[in-house]
């Protein structure tokens, strides 16, 4: 290598080294660290003015939680409420932080692409922001969570989570926020929750105080007809999910589901697998009737459930794997 390519190498690595630093720099300026758990503070961020979002497995207080502002200064604030099925939590300040703290530029949707360069952004104490950097290694579509919270696009990260990382930010290198950093969702994995799933969750949350789950209390496994009873029955497709379980005096209970029960079709659409009939049930079916067909005793029916909301977690109408 000659003096001029290695002059202009060390040019080019200084640029990028600059760029990163500087949006580290303009993403800190969102970034909290929130003192809600013993021993080790957790990162959060000033996503609205007045209000902070955090991951939910890290507040174990909820009134007078101490807050440490990009700036340096202390406040306090209260959890507004918290949703364990996507781990994120709403604080609001009791003060608002004047020019102690800014609100993030959000980026895009279209900007969570894989292989792009990415920064974890955090403040694990109060004695400055810390940051890790490596990469979006896997994005897909939406995704539901192990206890039922629902995630607009699956977003995997190549790079360190360290202790006190989660609440805080994902940022690309012009310094915009991608999402909230969460290690407790996939075991350990560092995922990033996006941006519209925390948007929606924050606009639940500050309305309602939870977020709307719908319910049908069932348990659900795959199953499949004989092809001759397929063929008796003019069924395009032999599969379904036969219901194991029906909780007592749930929606499914009411409207007459029973256990043997092969659910063909729900909500005109065919189903396969019981996921198959966790995504049609968004939280703003709540209360809505769902036409599921059925087989039973050899014969097709259908029967119309009115969609129930699902107890928050840990209460113990969540029993088993019911949906």
């Amino acid at each position: 290598m000659t003096p001029t390519s290695r002059s202009e190498t060390a040019s080019t690595l200084r640029a990028l080294s600059d760029d990163l630093s500087a949006a580290v720099e303009r993403a800190a300026r969102s970034v909290v660290a929130i003192h809600a758990r013993p021993r080790i503070a957790a990162s959060g961020i000033y996503w609205r003015d007045g209000v902070i979002v955090a991951a939910s497995h890290t507040i174990r207080k909820e009134q007078e939680i101490a807050v440490t502002l990009p700036n340096g200064t202390r406040t306090t604030a209260n959890l507004v409420g918290r949703d364990g099925g996507t781990d994120l939590a709403v604080l609001r300040l009791d003060t608002p932080p004047a020019a102690s703290a800014s609100l993030p530029e959000i980026a895009p949707a279209d900007a969570l692409r894989v292989g792009t360069l990415v920064l974890a952004v955090g403040r694990p104490s109060d004695d400055g922001v810390s940051t890790s950097l490596g990469v979006i290694s896997a994005v897909s579509d939406r995704w539901r969570t192990w206890s039922g919270g629902e995630i607009d696009r699956f977003v995997r990260l190549d790079l360190s989570i360290y202790d006190g990382f989660s609440g805080g930010a994902l940022v690309d290198a012009d310094g915009r926020i991608l999402g909230v950093n969460c290690s407790a969702l996939a075991r350990g994995t560092a995922l990033t929750i996006p941006n519209a799933t925390v948007d929606r969750v924050v606009d639940a949350l500050l309305t309602r105080g939870h977020v709307a789950r719908a319910y049908l209390g069932v348990a659900m496994q795959p199953a499949r007809l004989t092809n001759a009873l397929a063929e008796r029955l003019k069924l395009d497709d032999p599969r379904g999910v036969l219901v194991v379980m029906v909780e007592s005096d749930s929606p499914a209970d009411r409207a007459g589901l029973l256990v043997g029960d092969l659910i063909v079709a729900a909500a005109g659409t065919s189903v396969a697998e019981p996921q198959d009939v966790a995504e049609l049930l968004g939280g703003e079916q709540v209360g809505a009737a769902l036409e599921l067909k059925v087989i039973r005793g050899g014969e097709r029916r259908t029967l119309t459930v009115t969609v129930g909301e699902r107890a928050p977690a840990g209460e113990a109408r969540r029993r088993g794997r019911a949906s």
